[in-house]
């Protein structure tokens, strides 16, 4: 006599007009776990707390070495080689997933945008930066009225400056059928000690 409690477990079978929302939920999930697990590491990587002057107070030269560890600032446009790329793919959840679906609203001459946006350094700035204030206007700890206050003081004012005519996107898409990429020249800086 076979013990029931051993029994193969019965097979679970999805619709077939269910797996497109299973997939978008999981699709969703996923990001979600990428943009947490990068505010986890960055969270870890931060220091706790300051520590107390001491008779066993480090020397200059070990507290140097213990702030070269720590990232001066998080704004992707301070970061550097591997730590840029990790950001900029964590940013790149977020604009795709998040930001686009809901604020991409219809490209047109008066609202440009480009699926390069990646390559426009205004842009990725920008966009970083509304994405850190969406990360902690969001959060719990923010309150009811933190959404509020990032759509009124973050993400209003970038779009006005994203989707410009003259912004960071003006050579680009501005006809969803004609696909267009150009980085626009900016002024080149002065050379020190150049002559005229």
């Amino acid at each position: 006599m076979s013990d029931p409690s051993k029994a193969a477990p019965e097979p679970f079978r999805v619709p077939d007009g269910d797996l497109d929302d299973l997939a978008s939920t999981l699709a969703k999930t996923m990001s979600e776990v990428r943009q947490h697990g990068v505010i986890l590491d960055r969270l870890g990587s931060e220091p706790v707390s300051t520590p107390q002057p001491t008779d066993d107070a480090p020397t200059a030269d070990t507290a140097d070495a213990d702030k070269a560890d720590v990232p001066a600032s998080v704004f992707i446009l301070a970061l550097g080689g591997e730590a840029y790329a990790i950001e900029l793919a964590a940013l790149s959840d977020w604009v795709n997933y998040l930001f686009l679906p809901v604020y991409g609203r219809e490209i047109s001459t008066t609202r440009p945008w480009c699926d390069q946006w990646h390559e426009h350094p205004e842009a990725v700035a920008r966009l970083h930066a509304l994405w850190l204030a969406w990360q902690q206007l969001t959060d719990a700890e923010a309150g009811l009225s933190g959404p509020s206050t990032w759509h009124r003081d973050h993400l209003d004012q970038a779009l006005v400056h994203l989707r410009a005519p003259d912004g960071p996107f003006a050579a680009c898409t501005t006809s969803p059928t004609r696909p267009n990429h150009r980085v626009l020249a900016t002024p080149a800086p002065e050379l020190a000690g150049a002559t005229q």
